[in-house]
């Protein structure tokens, strides 16, 4: 009778990773040059994976958005974790958050430029409901903390970062400075208290903010 495998994967299991690792990171590149029309044959051209490779993973290119979706929240609930862990002062934690953010991953443009095209999943859900528990915890943090002015709520957070993450027709090293610089302005005007009487619309929840993001 054959052990159960622990430990790393081997050999083919392996190589599938690393082709899935591959596939996504092509993905995401393709997706925010081209947009959501962009052919999957381009996908599997810059990851060096042929077309049956990618299609027996992902059978339709929804399949492979879907993806994208929950590895974007996964990895901003990873940074915002990480942000409240790494840094006791709770506005500096969620200033580094959004550095981090920007500085490290395209999530927010990716979001906004698949959201309403696809339907809520299992998988996404899950997600989602964990990416809202640590912005939840980041931004009431700040909030306690006084630092942060209280009409700001985590669902601000990631439609914050899809207009601070704009593609820009200049170098990558370029575009994160630009993004960074606004950034730190926007801060300014987040940080509590607010001037008097600037006081901005309604801000959105999490029910708005998932009508954006999952199609009916």
């Amino acid at each position: 009778m054959r052990a159960d495998r622990t430990g790393p994967p081997r050999g083919r299991q392996r190589e599938a990773d690393r082709n899935d690792e591959r596939v996504l990171r092509a993905a995401r590149e393709v997706f925010a040059e081209l947009g959501w029309d962009a052919p999957v044959s381009e996908i599997a051209r810059r990851a060096g994976v042929g077309m049956g490779s990618l299609y027996r993973r992902y059978p339709a290119k929804e399949d492979l958005a879907q993806a994208l979706r929950v590895e974007g929240m996964n990895e901003l609930t990873l940074l915002a974790r990480t942000a409240l862990a790494d840094h006791p002062d709770p506005w500096a934690a969620f200033a580094a958050f959004l550095r981090a953010a920007l500085s490290t991953t395209d999530t927010g443009s990716l979001l906004a430029l698949l959201g309403g095209r696809l339907p809520a999943t299992d998988e996404v859900d899950a997600a989602d409901n964990r990416l809202q528990r640590a912005l939840d915890d980041l931004v009431d943090a700040a909030h306690r903390s006084g630092a942060l002015r209280r009409d700001f709520t985590s669902a601000d957070i990631p439609l914050l970062l899809t207009h601070l993450n704009a593609r820009l027709p200049t170098s990558t090293e370029r575009a994160i400075e630009l993004h960074l610089r606004y950034l730190d302005l926007v801060l300014r005007g987040l940080q509590n208290p607010p001037k008097p009487g600037d006081q901005p619309t309604s801000p959105p929840d999490w029910t708005e903010l998932r009508g954006l993001w999952n199609s009916p």
